[in-house]
């Protein structure tokens, strides 16, 4: 993989970060009620409104685009760390404890663009956002099917691997509509 990427991967993953600690501070882990399914509908309605921007040209909420795909990132990173967790689990974690799950995952899905960027060369850059937004939607539609079967898939991959593929998909969704500098 490019040092570039590398690099821009890791600015984006540091700004969600921040905002992950900003929130988990305000709210504590509220998310901790989520079911996996709800978490699955909230990046669902992040992306959708991505693409009803895209689509319209305009939008009536401040909340810009680029937000969204921050919201996205954190969503996955989020269903995956509820994922490790248990319901025997405390349902208040602090930070502390939950930032070495965040940069676990983080570093993780690091490692499968790594991987996937060395075998597609980096083909993600020729694409267009709006692309990339109907392909995190597509792997949206999937995860809810999984859902549906109850985690069941017979040749496809798991709910972990879309999150990932999601979480990745929104980093190049960032770093083609420059919010890298």
């Amino acid at each position: 993989m490019k040092g570039k990427t590398l690099e821009e991967y890791k600015h984006i993953i540091a700004s969600c970060k921040d905002l992950f600690e900003k929130k988990t501070k305000d709210y504590g882990t509220a998310w901790r009620i989520l079911r996996l399914s709800s978490m699955t509908d909230q990046i669902f309605i992040k992306a959708q409104r991505i693409r009803s921007i895209q689509e319209k040209g305009t939008q009536k909420v401040d909340d810009d685009i680029n937000g969204e795909f921050i919201g996205i990132i954190n969503y996955c990173l989020i269903a995956m760390i509820q994922m490790e967790l248990s319901d025997e689990d405390e349902m208040e974690i602090p930070f502390e404890k939950l930032e070495p799950l965040f940069d676990k995952n983080a570093s993780e899905t690091l490692d499968l663009l790594a991987n996937k960027n060395h075998d597609y060369g980096e083909a993600w850059r020729d694409m267009r956002v709006s692309s990339i937004t109907d392909i995190i939607l597509m792997k949206l539609l999937r995860v809810k099917q999984i859902e549906d079967n109850e985690g069941k898939t017979i040749v496809s991959e798991g709910l972990r691997a879309n999150y990932q593929d999601m979480l990745n998909y929104s980093v190049f969704a960032l770093i083609l509509s420059g919010f890298v500098k």
